[in-house]
């Protein structure tokens, strides 16, 4: 995963709004994922690519509070080949899907600074409605940090899920989507 997430081949700039990394070596990387490979709470997910089982990056569930219905995404990072590719808004279609249709959520969150305009694009790409802006939410990195609250709730997963389930179907992947994985989004 280090050499998708760090340069020469990966791209450094994964890791400005991420509250970790970048790592100084495989080993540091290794150590991190060792460590949340034990965490519940964020529960990390490993993404791999299906032909090879090469990791690609991670995502998590994190401030899981199945009392309350409420479920957040994030810890989000895909490593180059993963980016603006099929695979990751297929990722991301999973782990909502997991979240509403099989554990029961009423609500699942996405939080980002403020400051991410990718991971904003990406929220309101993938259906997440922008609620507001927490300002001084957090210190992160040293620097105060404002945070962008998107969301999806149960009543709308319906809608947002067939639009999901017809981007992703087969038949509307063209020969070179399906030749390299990636699309334009």
């Amino acid at each position: 995963m280090f050499s998708v997430s760090h340069p020469p081949d990966g791209d450094p700039a994964i890791w400005t709004y991420l509250p970790d990394g970048p790592y100084e070596s495989p080993e540091h990387l290794r150590q991190t994922l060792a460590w949340a490979e034990t965490s519940a709470d964020p529960l990390y997910f490993t993404l791999v690519r299906s032909a090879d089982a090469r990791p690609l990056g991670l995502a998590s569930y994190l401030r899981i509070t199945p009392e309350l219905g409420v479920i957040e995404i994030g810890h989000i990072w895909f490593g180059v080949p993963l980016q603006r590719t099929t695979a990751a808004t297929e990722a991301i279609y999973l782990l909502v899907r997991h979240a509403f249709d099989d554990l029961g959520y009423r609500r699942v969150e996405w939080k980002c600074n403020a400051l991410n305009a990718a991971s904003r694009r990406a929220a309101e790409r993938f259906g997440f409605t922008f609620e507001g802006v927490f300002r001084k939410h957090r210190v992160a990195k040293g620097r105060s940090r404002d945070t962008a609250w998107y969301a999806i709730t149960d009543d709308e997963w319906p809608a947002i899920r067939d639009g999901f389930e017809t981007w992703l179907a087969p038949e509307n992947m063209d020969d070179e989507v399906v030749r390299d994985g990636r699309s334009g989004d």
